[in-house]
């Protein structure tokens, strides 16, 4: 069997670097990324374990207010903030699924970097694996998370 008849497209297609264009478009990704962090990282978390986004000119949430509930998204902004300094149990207490945002941006930024510099398809390959089960994963993930910020905001959970 000749070496050509073994190479499948496929793999010949994840053997090759990336294009300038798509390393100049991982580039701008990871940039933004790493701007991300370095927002959350400048922020003061709030004590209250959410409304750390007011700092930045966004109005608090109008739920705990109106439904006296937090919303799915409450505490992520403090999370982000806790992670990116690096308090990552105070993080996780803050609003667990944006501790698992945080990580996975810090993760993105660190993969998608070395993947504009050397044109690696690391990034792809890693992609490539995210199918239905990850986002229903996710999903649950994010109403579990819900779920405990309700809980911490009820005052059920110190």
């Amino acid at each position: 069997m000749s070496v050509a008849s073994t190479s499948s497209p496929v793999a010949t297609r994840q053997r090759a670097h990336l294009s300038i264009r798509e390393r100049l478009v991982v580039a701008a990704l990871s940039l933004c990324a790493i701007t991300l962090l370095s927002v959350a990282a400048w922020l003061q978390p709030a004590s209250a374990g959410m409304g750390t986004h007011t700092q930045l000119g966004i109005p608090a949430c109008s739920w705990p207010a109106t439904i006296g509930l937090p919303c799915p998204s409450c505490g992520m902004t403090t999370a982000f903030a806790l992670a990116a300094d690096g308090r990552f149990f105070d993080s996780f207490r803050a609003q667990p699924i944006g501790f698992l945002l945080a990580l996975a941006t810090a993760g993105f930024a660190v993969v998608s970097s070395y993947a504009a510099l050397t044109g690696s398809r690391m990034l792809s390959a890693i992609t490539d694996k995210i199918g239905g089960r990850f986002w229903w994963f996710f999903g649950a993930a994010i109403l579990l998370s819900w779920g405990y910020k309700m809980l911490v905001f009820g005052g059920l959970i110190a």
